[in-house]
């Protein structure tokens, strides 16, 4: 299956600012990028929803189609008609405004209509969209339009990582462990990883948050100031050898090492690894999207949760950064890892030879130690598009940088992204911080 190797890194990436003369083009780029990532799935493969957390493939191409329809087509076009009345039920994720919907759970249950009508929906609603673009534009609410627009290309990039993230676990309950993509590149890196070297930054009052200019999640803001104490922070992400290290020694066995939920969760669910690692004859596998591979000690380690990251960083004597550490630190950093389109969907090692920070951005979501809460001052946009970040406020926790499955363009210092502590199937690893 090779549906990735014809995306490359600028293919289907949002750029910001773009001129509005550029938005069709930009529609049209991040749409078709969507479409390339499914090009290679049967209708069967489109239709299965492994877990409760996971949805089907075809559901998130009609979702992120949905969105278009709901928030611009049918409130902006006049004359607008609708492709299918049940789809606002069956594809509406989880915004109470538009009132009843499919349970989660049972996306997978959703085999009418068929992933060629999904085809057709988003054909229909593409030649409406790149038509009602072009003309908006002149418009007197083309601010509010564009906004929205925005919004939904963004909206359709996260959608293109859960696509990914999603088709990985589905195969990975596959006894015939298939490969998304097969591998392109070496399986294991010829070198070991660099040596882990320490970044120190003075702390003291830093600007946190976006500044409101260009696009942004209302999440991200609004920008504020808060004190960080002198603090140092790893040049690279934690790898897969290290995990081995902590394996090895006993790491999930020793209950010092955990927070009260995180060891209660791993003993419950008989959890001793990273996602999607098995043992094999004393090697360590791991399923990836090109298949079953051996587990490359020099590449970062991926699929743990923030239970996980939090006793490794235990184990190993330092901390996960907060948020504003992170994000701080990230403001200086110019070297970023592997998004999608750069080669293999999996995280590679950190480059050799390299000064300061490394892979900020791409290859793992960084797990910090900060709870995903409102800013100062922040408040939830009006109507149903304000249900978007503000109302998950609460019992997740806050991940940085982006990953090998995120597109180009997509996140910055910023972005932020959040799960439950108890999720592992996004490429989540972890980088550790000290003290100053």
């Amino acid at each position: 299956m090779d549906s990735l190797d014809r995306l490359g890194p600028e293919d289907g990436a949002i750029r910001v600012p773009v001129p509005d003369r550029e938005i069709v083009k930009t529609f049209v780029g991040v749409r078709k990028r969507t479409d390339e990532i499914t090009t290679v799935l049967s209708p069967e493969d489109q239709q299965a929803q492994s877990m409760a957390d996971a949805s089907p493939a075809k559901w998130h191409r009609a979702h992120a189609t949905w969105f278009f329809e709901t928030f611009l087509l049918a409130p902006f076009l006049d004359g607008y008609e609708v492709f299918d009345e049940t789809f606002v039920r069956q594809f509406n994720s989880y915004y109470e405004a538009f009132g009843e919907r499919q349970y989660r759970p049972e996306r997978g249950l959703i085999t009418r209509p068929s992933a060629a009508i999904i085809d057709v929906y988003r054909a229909y609603v593409d030649d409406a969209m790149t038509t009602f673009l072009e003309k908006a534009q002149a418009r007197d609410d083309w601010p509010t339009i564009r906004s929205l627009a925005w919004l939904g290309l963004n909206h359709e990039q996260q959608h293109q990582e859960l696509l990914l993230t999603d088709i990985l676990h589905l195969f990975s309950r596959n006894s015939l462990c298939p490969a998304y993509i097969e591998p392109t590149e070496d399986i294991i890196s010829r070198t070991p990883a660099p040596e882990l070297k320490w970044v120190d930054f003075e702390g003291g009052l830093v600007a946190i948050g976006h500044n409101g200019e260009e696009f942004a999640f209302d999440n991200e803001g609004p920008e504020h100031r808060v004190h960080l104490r002198p603090y140092r922070i790893a040049s690279r992400l934690v790898t897969n050898g290290e995990w081995k290290a902590f394996i090895a020694d006993g790491g999930y066995e020793t209950a010092s090492l955990w927070l009260s939920d995180g060891l209660a969760f791993i003993r419950e669910n008989g959890i001793k690894s990273p996602l999607y690692w098995r043992e094999i004859d004393g090697v360590w596998f791991a399923m990836t999207l090109n298949g079953l591979l051996e587990v490359d000690d020099a590449a970062p380690v991926a699929h743990v949760n923030f239970y996980e990251a939090d006793a490794f960083a235990r184990w190993a004597g330092k901390r996960l950064p907060s948020e504003a550490e992170w994000e701080n630190a990230a403001r200086r950093s110019g070297r970023p890892g592997r998004f999608l389109g750069d080669g293999d969907p999996r995280p590679k090692p950190s480059p050799t030879g390299r000064e300061g920070l490394t892979q900020m951005f791409g290859d793992c979501w960084e797990w910090t130690g900060s709870a995903h809460v409102p800013y100062p001052g922040f408040e939830p946009r009006a109507g149903a598009i304000g249900e978007y970040n503000g109302k998950f406020m609460c019992n997740q926790m806050v991940l940085k940088g982006g990953s090998c499955a995120t597109p180009p363009g997509h996140v910055r210092a910023t972005y932020r992204n959040f799960f439950h502590p108890h999720h592992q199937w996004q490429f989540s690893g972890l980088r550790l911080t000290e003290n100053g």
